[in-house]
């Protein structure tokens, strides 16, 4: 009788570490490509954040550098952002910033809780946004300015663009997914070939 309790109280104790030792492990545990690798706070930083190679920031200069071929797989704004030039988003990226996994850019356009659930969106307002990152993906919040696609799999994911969507090629528009979890585009979809 004495060593079934031992052994039950043993058992317990190892439970209670594998998931005290999991749940620990949470913020840096490898999350879907539709949901972000770090947790965003509501909070407005005017600094970058580096948190598992990501940029997280509110300034302008700093996302477009994060945006740029020198940049991260996944780039978060922290509050509504204005832009006063073009801006590119540019170079190959790799899902969690691995190069084993697919190759995968993130816009992150809002905040969210612990568990995952948005808190909060934002707008970048830009006059002309470019995309030559193959498989960008622009998750919620707005994009208020025109995009050009020069690259394969690009992805609107519950987000809004306030403006035209043009294609370089009709090969990047048949890879396109512009309706992903309710987005939208209240210009014109256009291709430019």
């Amino acid at each position: 009788m004495v060593s079934k309790k031992l052994a039950l109280l043993g058992l317990t104790a190892v439970t209670t570490l594998v998931l005290g030792a999991c749940g620990a492990d949470n913020k840096d545990t490898a999350s879907s490509s539709s949901s972000s690798s770090t947790e965003m706070s509501t909070a407005a930083s005017s600094t970058a954040d580096v948190v598992s190679t990501a940029s997280v920031s509110d300034d302008p200069a700093v996302l477009e550098t994060a945006l740029s071929a020198d940049g991260n797989w996944i780039v978060a704004a922290t509050k509504d952002v204005t832009f006063t030039n073009d801006i590119t988003v540019a170079g190959e990226f790799h899902d969690k910033g691995d190069d084993s996994s697919d190759i995968y850019r993130k816009l992150a356009l809002y905040s969210q809780d612990a568990d995952r659930n948005v808190t909060a969106e934002y707008t970048i307002t830009v006059p002309t946004l470019t995309v030559e990152s193959e498989n960008f993906n622009i998750v919620h919040g707005t994009v208020k300015g025109d995009i050009v696609v020069k690259a394969n799999g690009f992805v609107l994911d519950g987000s809004k663009v306030e403006g035209n969507v043009t294609f370089e090629k009709q090969e990047y528009q048949d890879s396109a997914t512009l309706d992903k979890d309710g987005a939208s585009v209240t210009g014109e979809v256009t291709v430019s070939e």
